[in-house]
């Protein structure tokens, strides 16, 4: 066999070799995808004579680990609309590697899992993003 014969083997082989491990790591790689999640106050918190000082705890607490997953690159935006509050709702926008991962996300918000708040999960896409 010619050593050009060779090369050529050694090359086609090392071609495979390498489209083989970029595929595996494609397979092995979880790509994050962004979501949303609308937040609204429970009924009886449309008082504002009703919040008690767990209510408020557990929103500092909500608030304390959004800013957190900000910091870490998860959270893109999070806010609230300033309206009343039966008609002021929240928005998170965040990346997760699943819908399943998503719903963990959101669930274990200290305002969801206490009941202060409700949510909704959506697949989002951001479009545009300010600098």
């Amino acid at each position: 066999m010619s050593k050009l014969a060779r090369n050529t083997i050694a090359l086609f082989l090392l071609q495979i070799l390498v489209m083989t491990s970029i595929d595996s790591v494609a397979q092995t790689t979880q790509v994050n995808r962004e979501y949303l999640y609308v937040l609204h106050l429970a009924t009886r918190l449309h008082d504002p004579k009703a919040w008690t000082e767990q209510d408020n705890a557990l929103v500092a607490e909500h608030f304390e680990r959004l800013h957190e997953a900000t910091k870490q690159g998860k959270v893109i935006m999070a806010g609230r609309t300033e309206e009343p509050l039966d008609k002021t709702f929240g928005l998170v926008v965040f990346v997760a590697p699943s819908e399943e991962a998503a719903t963990e996300f959101m669930n274990t918000d200290p305002v969801i899992a206490s009941g202060v708040m409700t949510a909704t999960l959506h697949p989002y896409s951001v479009a545009l993003l300010r600098k």
